[in-house]
């Protein structure tokens, strides 16, 4: 299988500069597989889990929010954040939840920005779900 150069960066760092068979992600626009060879494309990235293939394995990651080009030899992943399941804190991922889903409910009161809200919650559900997999 032929790989392509995946590079993913965040504000804080060089999250990862590697060859890849195949990454999985999600996009505004739903589910989205990527192989060398594939054509030039930007979309906007999702809250989700990413799914990097390399030598027959794969590595999974927590990529929230971003944009994502893709070429037939490279892809290219800007970030909001990404992190491996051994670097998420499962208490702060869980009291990111407890809080979104205070807001949620209307726990908090005064103005809550809804989307927000939301979007941190998913943020947490997703950081959540990946550090239970390990």
């Amino acid at each position: 299988m032929q790989n392509f150069k995946l590079k993913i960066y965040s504000p804080t760092r060089i999250f990862l500069e590697e060859d890849a068979e195949m990454v999985e992600l999600t996009t505004t626009e739903g589910e989205i597989g990527v192989y060398a060879g594939h054509i030039f494309l930007t979309a906007i990235v999702a809250p989700g889990i990413l799914k990097i293939h390399q030598n027959g394995k794969v590595r999974e990651a927590a990529l929230l929010d971003g944009f994502i080009e893709i070429g037939p030899e490279e892809v290219t992943i800007l970030s909001e954040a990404c992190e491996w399941p051994e670097e998420i804190d499962v208490n702060r991922a869980k009291e990111a939840r407890i809080r979104a889903e205070r807001r949620l409910t209307g726990g908090e009161g005064g103005n809550v920005n809804m989307q927000r809200a939301e979007a941190a919650l998913k943020r947490s559900l997703i950081r959540l779900n990946l550090a239970q997999k390990r």
